[in-house]
């Protein structure tokens, strides 16, 4: 099996899509990314729409090798849309590369959802159906596809419990030699997302963690996700991927540090140093005004890379 995370906050943008290859399938997971409209107050720097161009090329050359796209909800870091837009790099043109052809996997679009991703999935039905070599609502199910199990968990919280962003799907891979499970935005705080995980016992953990840089609002998920993440690393053995939310804060590091076993993000998965532009997003703009800012040498070396100063190139995963 061969694992490729292709976008995540640590790489730049809103994502957390991974490519998987196990035994003769290529599988795309939540095949999309975005940026923050506002954050600080602020529009997106000019290096983070530099970031969703190169995301966007990721995604669109990984989905031609796929044939298999699963999607675990309707938000727009986490399937690619069919109109035009700027903070999600797409267009209803990318949409049809992306899906046409394919065997789509996707969460049941009235069942445990909120009435915005709701809209969202009717949307992306009414066009993804006629293109599309299959689609199947995925929640709770099971499918052995040549010899490799896709298994999707129930509906779980999209983060705490009673959270109003609705509800996610979780996907296992099994190809009978090594076992991932990609948690999407369970954020690791809500008990049937901990339980599942624990079940499935998998080789590799793949998650967005918690938006501690909402504390203010959310209340204090760092505790609730230490506790619950120190879980899984007692109950399995799982190699831990955590990316997304929690990389949205400046200090994640620190709390990876709290954990009983360190975590990895996205970036430093694929051995890269990390480059969490939206966290950075003041400085990038002063930086951009020809301030002096204190940023990381991870960003500044990504930015040159964005700007074909560096090798990009294409993204080798394990």
């Amino acid at each position: 099996m061969k694992i490729v995370p292709l976008a995540s906050e640590s790489l730049g943008v809103r994502s957390l899509v991974t490519y998987v290859k196990a035994g003769g399938l290529g599988i795309l997971i939540d095949p999309g990314a975005a940026l923050g409209p506002k954050r600080y107050s602020l529009p997106p720097a000019k290096a983070e729409f530099d970031a969703l161009r190169r995301a966007r090329e990721l995604i669109q050359a990984y989905a031609r090798e796929a044939t298999i796209i699963t999607i675990s909800h309707y938000h727009y870091d986490h399937h690619t849309p069919f109109f035009e837009g700027i903070y999600e790099s797409s267009s209803a043109k990318i949409a049809k590369e992306l899906y046409a052809g394919k065997l789509v996997f996707t969460k049941h679009p009235t069942e445990n959802i909120n009435n915005s991703q709701r809209k969202r999935a009717r949307e992306f039905l009414r066009n993804v159906e006629p293109i599309a070599r299959k689609v199947e609502f995925s929640d709770g199910k099971s499918f052995d596809l040549e010899g490799v199990t896709l298994e999707f968990s129930q509906p779980v919280p999209h983060g705490r419990e009673g959270s109003k962003l609705g509800f996610i799907v979780m996907v296992m891979v099994d190809d009978g030699k090594r076992r991932i499970v990609h948690a999407s935005d369970s954020q690791l705080i809500n008990e049937a997302a901990v339980k599942w995980i624990i079940e499935k016992n998998p080789d590799l953990l793949i998650a967005g963690g918690p938006p501690t840089y909402l504390s203010y609002r959310v209340g204090n998920v760092r505790e609730l996700a230490l506790r619950n993440i120190n879980r899984i690393i007692k109950e399995t053995n799982a190699e831990l991927v955590i990316d997304h939310h929690v990389v949205r804060d400046k200090n994640h590091q620190a709390f990876f540090e709290a954990l009983d076993k360190k975590p990895k993000t996205f970036a430093e998965f694929l051995g890269r140093e990390e480059a969490p532009l939206e966290a950075y997003r003041r400085e990038l703009h002063k930086m951009e005004r020809g301030e002096e800012q204190e940023i990381p040498e991870g960003i500044l070396k990504f930015i040159k890379e964005l700007r074909g100063e560096g090798h990009a190139g294409r993204v080798q995963g394990t």
